[in-house]
């Protein structure tokens, strides 16, 4: 008898151990069906040994299902990236069977030719019968195709002459264009291309940062890079991530024309039956290339050659929720537990990624102008505080001086503002009453194109009422603060003439809406784009010469360590949008504080003089990437209870050399969906194992009741 462990993708400290059946012949990495309690489950298998003289008596596996097994660094990745998140490796087994939780997709209703003839052959009859023949389609691209009604294919289908089958779709592997094309490339292009080539003829593991200007051409560059992976091995596969769906189009369109196919698409607007197709057909090696966000990384590759980080300082690779992890981190160790190439790419690469170049960690190549004949746009300051905007206005007059200017010349105009909705506050005048969420600590924001007040933390949405709810005052709310909607309304009234539209999450909820408003924007259909931070990155828009930033402080506020290098990343890429074509670019910048290194920074262009006055005050503090960060979250819904919990925790923290605690503390929203809670900092030394630490820590004490908690490390939010 064989005992085989078996992983359950369940919130479980460790693999559960079942007898093998007698004839079941398992392998590492086979999908099985194991039962827990009544049930069964899906699981798989991470490790078979001998169970001779064992004593205690297992349940046996019920049956393997017929699902492709788990490739073998799939799993090592899944139980790596476990340990790495100090969590049980359930979580992250549930991320890489994601795609099969859909049903496999119903058969196709296809109509054949029987080869009977009809009594009586028309010129249409005749066109469908030939059609039929040639290829076995579906009724009503049978008709397009025959161009006939649907009458006449059903006419055929009574006679006999034509019969309905059920068909699995065919799956096909994709024939791809992977011949390089170095002559599209201008020399500096060419020189990282052949720097990357050599990294993948090298073979192994290697990962470089492509650091570029925007504009630059990074995404050529990558492509070529994939295109010779693809080439020189008939198997390879790979994957570049993205952090917005909205991104994710354009390049699929980019990388569709490249390589004569459309690659296979991941993220979570994709409907479950595609996800579950490209699951499989991932595992099978038919899908070669793979565009998606960074769950994408779980997907059970076969043969992985090359793994593209693009964007790679974007906090979206950040997961937030369940389990919690960096993608840009979680590919580095895919790439490593590959044996492949990992390649991070950004115009504004992250202190982390940075430094491992300069460690020499990484390769670190550099794009130092733009492509062609564009140059980088000039980028102004405008002092608020000499300049402020009209009464109940956000645009200040000399922005709207240049936004007539560009409009006169036939240009587009960029407002980057990221804040979604109309306001971000609503308050009684009669009380002062904040609107917040029930049981949130979270404000509600207004949005007025719905009517609704809306809490992006929760959810939680509930139409804007006519009397305050705190004191019951009859038209007493009032909206605080611009979001997007708002600025739009302002552009409209000062330019009404103008062709306006949003891009946010709120107005752009699709794939296909996305690459609408994208390709609106491109065919210069929009003069005047209000954009969040979804359009801030990645796009190519050839019209856009004036990017005006309405909010260059927002970022600036609160207590996150990251603050400075967030807003130097984001503004530097939303001003990076203009003068990307032949036509010179510039970006108005509106700032109370035009003094702030950050903003002095953006104004001269001075991406090296601003990474070092972060690296040194990081490195005084000893923190990421001169240190490690962890936070521990504490939640539940009683506040004594809580508290008391959060005392035992802080008195079981192990005692370790390089390992600093601060806290508990009430975290800054400290009341979310009815749940209170406290938080734990922990800062540690880089030669310190923080992962071991944390699951040590946590091993320690055991939540009672309702109490929970959470582990982040390498935290980007501090709330």
């Amino acid at each position: 008898m064989r005992i085989a462990s078996v992983l359950l993708p369940m919130p479980l400290p460790e693999a559960f151990d079942y007898a093998e059946p007698e004839g079941m012949a398992l392998q590492v990495g086979d999908q099985v069906a194991a039962p827990l309690g009544p049930r069964l489950i899906r699981g798989v298998v991470s490790a078979l040994r001998d169970g001779t003289g064992g004593n205690r008596p297992l349940k046996p596996i019920d049956h393997r299902i017929d699902d492709p097994p788990l490739p073998a660094t799939t799993l090592a990745f899944v139980e790596w990236a476990a340990r790495y998140a100090a969590e049980g490796p359930g979580q992250p087994l549930a991320m890489a069977l994601r795609g099969l939780r859909a049903p496999r997709p119903k058969p196709e209703r296809v109509v054949v030719a029987t080869g009977a003839s009809p009594a009586r052959m028309t010129p249409a009859r005749e066109r469908v019968l030939a059609a039929a023949t040639a290829q076995a389609l579906p009724p009503p691209r049978l008709a397009e195709a025959a161009g006939v009604s649907s009458g006449v294919i059903k006419g055929l289908v009574d006679e006999g002459c034509l019969a309905i089958e059920e068909r699995e779709a065919e799956r096909s592997r994709p024939v791809l264009d992977a011949s390089p094309h170095h002559d599209r490339l201008n020399p500096g292009q060419a020189a990282a291309a052949a720097a990357l080539v050599a990294r993948l003829d090298a073979g192994g593991f290697s990962a470089t940062l492509l650091d570029g200007v925007t504009g630059s051409g990074k995404t050529e560059v990558y492509l070529e890079a994939a295109a010779h992976a693809l080439h020189r091995e008939p198997e390879a596969q790979v994957l570049i991530l993205l952090p917005e769906i909205a991104l994710t189009q354009a390049v699929i369109a980019r990388v569709a024309d490249r390589f004569g196919a459309a690659p296979g698409e991941w993220h979570s607007a994709v409907a479950p039956p595609r996800r579950r197709i490209l699951w499989e057909e991932v595992a099978a090696g038919r899908t070669r290339i793979v565009v998606g966000a960074r769950s994408a990384l779980f997907l059970p590759f076969r043969k992985l050659a090359l793994i593209v980080v693009d964007e790679e300082h974007d906090s979206s690779f950040k997961q937030e929720e369940g389990f919690i992890y960096q993608g840009r981190d979680l590919a580095v160790a895919r790439a490593h537990l590959e044996g492949c190439s990992v390649l991070l790419a950004s115009a504004t690469p992250s202190l982390e990624t940075l430094w491992n170049a300069r460690q020499n960690r990484y390769g670190w190549l550099r794009l130092a102008a733009r492509h062609g004949a564009a140059t980088l746009p000039d980028v102004s300051l405008v002092d608020l505080r000499e300049t402020p905007p009209e009464r109940d206005c956000w645009l200040s007059p000399p922005l709207v001086a240049a936004m007539a200017q560009t409009l006169a010349k036939g240009e587009q105009t960029l407002l980057f503002l990221n804040r979604r909705g109309y306001a971000p506050v609503v308050l009684c005048k009669a009380c002062g009453e904040r609107l917040t969420a029930p049981d949130t600590d979270s404000w509600l924001v207004e949005h007025r194109y719905t009517g609704r007040l809306v809490c992006h933390l929760t959810g939680f949405s509930m139409p804007k009422p006519d009397r305050c709810p705190h004191c019951g005052a009859k038209d007493s709310l009032i909206s605080i603060g611009p979001g997007v909607e708002r600025v739009e309304e302002e552009a409209r009234s000062r330019f009404p003439d103008a062709r306006i539209a949003v891009f946010s999450s709120d107005t752009v909820t699709s794939g296909q809406s996305a690459r609408e408003l994208v390709e609106a924007m491109e065919r210069g259909e929009i003069d005047i784009l209000v954009a969040t931070q979804a359009a801030a990155k990645g796009h190519n828009f050839p019209g856009l010469t004036l990017v005006g930033v309405v909010d260059a402080d927002l970022g600036l506020r609160g207590g996150d360590l990251r603050a400075g290098e967030r807003t130097f990343q984001l503004l530097a890429q939303a001003g990076g949008r203009a003068g990307r074509a032949d036509r010179p670019g510039r970006v108005l910048m509106q700032t109370w504080a035009p003094e702030h290194p950050v903003m002095q920074a953006l104004a001269a262009g001075d991406r090296d003089g601003f990474v070092e006055t972060e690296m040194e005050l990081r490195q005084l503090s000893g923190l990421p990437p001169f240190g490690r960060l962890a936070a521990v979250v504490l939640s539940g819904p009683d506040a004594a209870q809580l508290e008391a919990f959060a005392r035992e925790m802080a008195a079981a923290a192990p005692n370790a050399e390089g390992v600093e605690i601060f806290g508990p503390a009430d975290a800054p929203l400290s009341l979310i969906r009815g749940r209170r809670r406290k938080r734990f900092l922990v800062r540690a030394d880089r030669t310190v194992d923080l992962s071991a630490y944390m699951a040590a820590w946590r091993a320690r004490v055991k939540p009672r009741g309702a109490l929970r908690v959470t582990i982040d490390i390498d935290p980007y939010s501090f709330l």
